[in-house]
C-alpha cells in the first residue's frame, strides 16, 4: 500500500463533485490524495449529451477518470445514488480498489430501478419503498429538497446549497436501470457510513442497504444526507480510518 491514502469520491444524483469541495480540503489537510469524480452530465462535464449514455459506460468513463489522474490502490467513496455505480466499477477492476466506502447509498433489489425503490409515498407507508419526507405530489421540488438534504444546515447554509442544485443531470439509464448485480462485492473490502439523521435515506433503510452491498465495517456520523457539507471534518476523519483499515 502507498504511504499515502488516494481517495476518488463520486457525488450523488442531481449534484455534481463540486459538493465535496470542504471534505476534500479536509482530507488534503491530512496528507490524501484525492479526487473528486463527476458523472456525466454533471460538474465539469455539465452541458454533454448523455441521453444515449447507459450505466456501465458511466461507470467505464470514471474509470478513465481515475487512471488518468495517476491513482493507485484508491479507496472509491460514493453519495446516495452513487451506490448504482460502485458496484460496477468494482466488478471491472476488482483488485484496483483499496476499499469501496459507501455514504448513505442506494442499492436497489435486482428487478426493481431506483425509481421503484425510493417510490411515491412518504416514509413508512410502504415497506418495500424508501418513500420521501414530504408527499412529492404536494410539494414542489425545492421544498423536497430543503426536506431531504438541508435538514441539518442553517438556514443559511441551506439557501447557499440550494442555490447550488438543478444545474446537474445524470444520464436516465441510472434511474430505470434494474439488473442490479451485488454478489462480487463479497469479496471487496467495503464501508457503509450510516447519516443518523438523514431524511432523505432513513437510517433502517442504509442498514439495508448497507446488508445488500455486503458492506463487512459500519460506522455512523451524526449527519443528514449532505454530510460531506456538514460535517466535512469529521467525515474526512471517518474516510481516513477507513483507509488504513
Amino acid at each position: 500500500m502507498t504511504s499515502l491514502p488516494a481517495f476518488a469520491l463520486l457525488h450523488g444524483g442531481g449534484q455534481g463533485s463540486w459538493v465535496w469541495a470542504e471534505t476534500v480540503r479536509a482530507l488534503e489537510a491530512q496528507g490524501a490524495r484525492v479526487l473528486a469524480l463527476d458523472v456525466p452530465g454533471c460538474g465539469v462535464k455539465r452541458g454533454q449529451d448523455v441521453s444515449a449514455l447507459d450505466t456501465d459506460a458511466i461507470a467505464t468513463e470514471l474509470l478513465a477518470d481515475i487512471a488518468a489522474a495517476g491513482l493507485s490502490d484508491v479507496v472509491l467513496v460514493g453519495h446516495s445514488l452513487a451506490g448504482a455505480i460502485l458496484p460496477l466499477m468494482a466488478a471491472a477492476v476488482p483488485k484496483s480498489f483499496r476499499r469501496l466506502v459507501y455514504l448513505t447509498c442506494t442499492a436497489p433489489l435486482r428487478g426493481r430501478s431506483f425509481l421503484d425503490q425510493m417510490g411515491s409515498g412518504l416514509h413508512g407507508e410502504n415497506g418495500d419503498e424508501v418513500g420521501w419526507p414530504v408527499d412529492p405530489k404536494t410539494h414542489p421540488l425545492e421544498q423536497r429538497y430543503r426536506a431531504m438534504f438541508c435538514n441539518d444546515m442553517t438556514g443559511k447554509e441551506a439557501e447557499a446549497f440550494l442555490a447550488k442544485l438543478g444545474f446537474d443531470h445524470w444520464p436516465t439509464d441510472v434511474f430505470l436501470r434494474t439488473d442490479w448485480h451485488y454478489d462480487h462485492l463479497e469479496a471487496i473490502p467495503s464501508t457503509y457510513i450510516i447519516c443518523e439523521r438523514d431524511q432523505s435515506l432513513p437510517p433502517a433503510w442504509q442498514q439495508r442497504f448497507a446488508t445488500r452491498l455486503h458492506c463487512g465495517h459500519i460506522v455512523r456520523i451524526d449527519a443528514g444526507h449532505q454530510a460531506m457539507n456538514t460535517q466535512p471534518d469529521v467525515l474526512a476523519g471517518l474516510l481516513m480510518a477507513e483507509a488504513e483499515a
